[in-house]
């Protein structure tokens, strides 16, 4: 297919790419996780972050795509032999590897900071052919919102702390995270602390600081795989007499949740399964 045209990406750089991309390669979570929604199954993807493999939510439907490596640092000779025709950088800002990879194939930044997913989503779809495809699956996550709605509406108000365990200790994810907006739109409130700009995280907390993620629910995302990865984890931190002093630990308001899913940058299909988490987890 000879036709082209030409596109801006979400840094506003200029690319010519296919009409319809055959094969995309996916270099981050949102990527990988939009593309699957928008049902175009990427050729290759890299591997989520600090995790081996891709987010185990993905990971069925990801079934056949090749690994490309760890998030940020694809393999460039993984990059090659894929032939790709359109790669998707979601997340990447480091110019250098972006020149690279354009000169294997058009390369284009699908979100930055901290756009919400469906945004991406829309700029994805259109870049792929599928714009058709966005509004059912908007339609999708906006009745499973409304259902959920209901059934929580005597929590409305209630403060949800979103933290994740690292071995350095927890850190809270910022007010414009992934899953923290997901929360919002059930009516669910942050802590104070984590209404702060961004979509990233804070610096691990000291024992000293545990009062910081303390909320009316409190879930902690641990990681599956990866260097992260401690089965002991929340057992240990539950033991602790400062975290067991905690309104959520003293409620019986504690959940451990998927930090792969939780914790990072999701699009439509971490959406629909953070809601069921949700469902699974918070309603009695």
């Amino acid at each position: 297919d000879t036709q082209r045209r030409s596109v801006r990406d979400a840094m506003d750089r200029e690319q010519s790419i296919p009409l319809r991309p055959q094969r995309v390669l996916a270099l981050s979570e949102r990527d990988l996780d939009c593309l699957l929604a928008l049902e175009l199954v990427p050729v290759a993807a890299s591997q989520g972050r600090a995790q081996q493999g891709f987010p185990p939510y993905l990971a069925a439907r990801a079934a056949g795509v090749a690994s490309l490596g760890q998030f940020a640092q694809p393999s460039m000779d993984r990059v090659i032999a894929a032939r790709p025709d359109l790669i998707l950088a979601g997340g990447l800002a480091d110019a250098k590897l972006l020149a690279q990879l354009s000169r294997i194939a058009p390369t284009l930044v699908s979100h930055s900071g901290a756009e919400p997913w469906p945004r991406t989503l829309q700029r994805i779809a259109d870049w792929t052919g599928r714009a058709e495809r966005v509004a059912p699956l908007m339609q999708r996550h906006e009745q499973r919102v409304a259902e959920l709605r209901r059934p929580l509406a005597r929590q409305s108000g209630r403060s949800v702390s979103l933290v994740r365990w690292t071995p350095q200790g927890p850190v809270y994810m910022k007010g414009e995270a992934f899953a923290g907006l997901l929360l919002g739109e059930l009516g669910f409130t942050r802590p104070p602390r984590q209404q702060e700009a961004g979509a990233g995280h804070s610096a691990p907390l000291s024992r000293e600081a545990l009062d910081q993620i303390d909320a009316d629910w409190l879930l902690i995302g641990m990681f599956a795989s990866g260097p992260a990865h401690d089965p002991q984890a929340l057992a240990g931190l539950m033991a602790r007499p400062e975290f067991r002093e905690l309104r959520a630990a003293r409620g019986g308001r504690v959940r451990e949740v998927d930090a792969a899913l939780w914790t990072v940058t999701g699009g439509p299909l971490a959406a629909l399964a953070v809601l069921d988490d949700v469902q699974r987890l918070m309603l009695p």
